[in-house]
């Protein structure tokens, strides 16, 4: 298994990443009061769309029947903080992915 961070910062934000060998877009914008997360493929056509970026889960977990071959993961440094904030997104809430 390996764990990456998938550096982020705390304004919306649309970048390409290759992911076990496929290029991926990801659109990360906050909705009022959570961040949300957005995949595309390479041309810009949506896998999937709106998750939010929640603690303690695997974001992809119901969309397992796409075969990303990888998970992504939240995870905040503040002992009781559940989820990113505004402003804490890439410095004290994480964005992870695991592959196997």
């Amino acid at each position: 298994m390996t764990i990456n961070e998938i550096p982020l910062t705390p304004y919306n934000q649309k970048f390409n990443i290759a992911l076990v060998g496929v290029v991926y877009k990801m659109r990360i914008v906050w909705r009022a009061s959570f961040w949300c997360l957005d995949i595309s493929d390479n041309s810009d056509n949506p896998l999937v769309t709106g998750i939010p970026l929640v603690t303690g889960t695997n974001l992809l977990a119901q969309y397992a029947y796409l075969n990303f071959g990888f998970s992504l993961v939240i995870y905040c440094d503040v002992r009781g903080q559940e989820n990113p904030t505004k402003t804490d997104l890439g410095t004290k809430s994480h964005l992870y992915v695991i592959t196997e």
